[in-house]
C-alpha cells in the first residue's frame, strides 16, 4: 500500500518512513502542506499521515483541501502530531480527519492502526529489539494515543 507522510520533522519522516516500510508498505515524503497536497494529487496513497504543526500552511489547513478535492477526498487521513489537546483533536475530526495520534507514540500501535484502516492484517514482523524506532532515532517512544469519532 502506499502511504504518504507530510512532516517537516526529518527525524520524523525517518522514523514513520522506517517503521511503515518493515510492515512493506510504500512510502513517500512531503516536507510541507503544499508539498503534500501536490504530492496526494498526483500519487493517489492509500493514506495519508498529516502533521498538523508545519510552517506556512499548517495541517488543519491542508486536511479541508484535500477533503474537498475530487482526486484525495476519499484518501484516509490520519493526524500525527504533537498537539494534544482536545480542541486540536476536535477540530481535526471536524474537518475530516479519519484518526488522530499524537507524538510520542508507538511504532507498533501506528502498524496497526494502518493495517486497520487499509484492511489489512499488522505485520507479524518482528522489529529489531535494539533498533525499534528506527535508524538514528531515539527510542522512549510513548503510547500511542488514539481518538474516536464518538
Amino acid at each position: 500500500m502506499k502511504i504518504l507522510i507530510v512532516d517537516d520533522d526529518p527525524n520524523m519522516q525517518e522514523l514513520v518512513d522506517y517503521n511503515l516500510r518493515l510492515d512493506g508498505h510504500e512510502v513517500s515524503i512531503a516536507s510541507s502542506a503544499a508539498e503534500g497536497l501536490t504530492s496526494a494529487r498526483e500519487q493517489a496513497p492509500d493514506l495519508i499521515l498529516l502533521d498538523v504543526m508545519m510552517p506556512g500552511m499548517d495541517g488543519l489547513e491542508a486536511l479541508p483541501i484535500l477533503k474537498r478535492d475530487p482526486k484525495t477526498s476519499q484518501i484516509p487521513v490520519f493526524m500525527l502530531t504533537a498537539r494534544g489537546r482536545m480542541g486540536d483533536v476536535e477540530r481535526a475530526f471536524a474537518v475530516g480527519a479519519d484518526d488522530y495520534i499524537t507524538k510520542p507514540f508507538d511504532p507498533a500501535k501506528l502498524s496497526q492502526m494502518v493495517a486497520v484502516k487499509l484492511g489489512r492484517k499488522a505485520s507479524r514482523r518482528p522489529r529489531p529489539a535494539a533498533n525499534r524506532s528506527g535508524p538514528g532515532i531515539g527510542t522512549g517512544l510513548g503510547g500511542a494515543q488514539k481518538t474516536d469519532r464518538g
